[in-house]
């Protein structure tokens, strides 16, 4: 089976194929926004970058969110997670806190998906 790397660089790629599987880098966002903020645009990058590998939402299988302050944060990450997925297309999934990339950083995302 051939592996296709998508938005690669020296370190890592955005998201990785395989057979028919979708593995994305965590994504995390460009801007200082809050929790809200930050997921809506993570989420957005996610979609992209499914959308580049031949996926999308409703193909999630595993998902795992990496906050900051997971009680700080939790309620408004969980809330646009929510109304993101497509009703009865919820992945598995795992939330946790951690330290992140950067101070300004309060959500990571990374998915793995099934190919359209």
């Amino acid at each position: 089976m051939t592996i296709t790397r998508i938005n690669s660089n020296s370190r890592l790629s955005g998201a990785v194929t395989f057979g028919e599987l979708v593995f994305l880098s965590g994504q995390v966002p460009d801007d200082s926004l809050d929790a809200t903020g930050q997921t809506h645009e993570v989420l957005a990058k996610i979609d992209a970058l499914l959308a580049e590998a031949g996926s999308d939402k409703d193909h999630l299988v595993n998902a795992t969110i990496y906050l900051k302050d997971i009680e700080q944060d939790f309620a408004a990450m969980n809330e646009v997670w929510s109304a993101w997925l497509s009703p009865g297309q919820a992945p598995s999934r795992t939330t946790l806190q951690a330290e992140l990339a950067r101070p300004q950083v309060l959500v990571e995302i990374t998915v793995i998906a099934a190919r359209r």
